[in-house]
């Protein structure tokens, strides 16, 4: 019975042991991975916001969303600023939040635009209703 019980303690300590290890492993490489994420300058992410803050603008997120342009441009800059001074993680996070802010803004452009148009087919279709009554008279 003692003999049984040994056993079966060592194969429980060796799979625990095995288990710590490979979290170990798994812990350091992601360690690793990221340290070597924010050393890297994030001018893909740049780029992709700075079209994403360009196509707001074409689609008159100025004009329907300014508040969203304003943050979205804001913070396009101060990802400018941490990058020149290479902090990468923070010039990612706030290229990454501006980019956000820009495809919000094109959104609301993009809604308020088709709720103009909208009313302005309404408005079409009641003077229609009106020229058709007046005529029907």
């Amino acid at each position: 019975m003692e003999l049984t019980t040994m056993k079966t303690l060592d194969a429980k300590t060796t799979v625990s042991r095995s288990r710590g290890l490979k979290l170990a492993a798994l812990m350091l490489g992601s360690s690793l991975l990221l340290a070597g994420c924010a050393s890297t300058p994030p001018s893909e992410q740049y780029a992709v916001t700075q079209s994403a803050v360009n196509s707001a603008i074409s689609a008159g997120g100025t004009e329907f969303a300014p508040v969203e342009m304003k943050s979205a441009q804001d913070k396009l800059k101060q990802a400018e600023f941490a990058m020149h001074d290479e902090d990468y993680e923070k010039a990612r996070r706030l290229a990454e939040q501006a980019e956000w802010d820009a495809r919000l803004a094109e959104r609301k452009a993009e809604a308020a635009k088709a709720e103009r148009a909208l009313q302005d087919a309404r408005q079409g279709v009641q003077e229609l209703r009106e020229e058709g009554m007046r005529n029907a008279q």
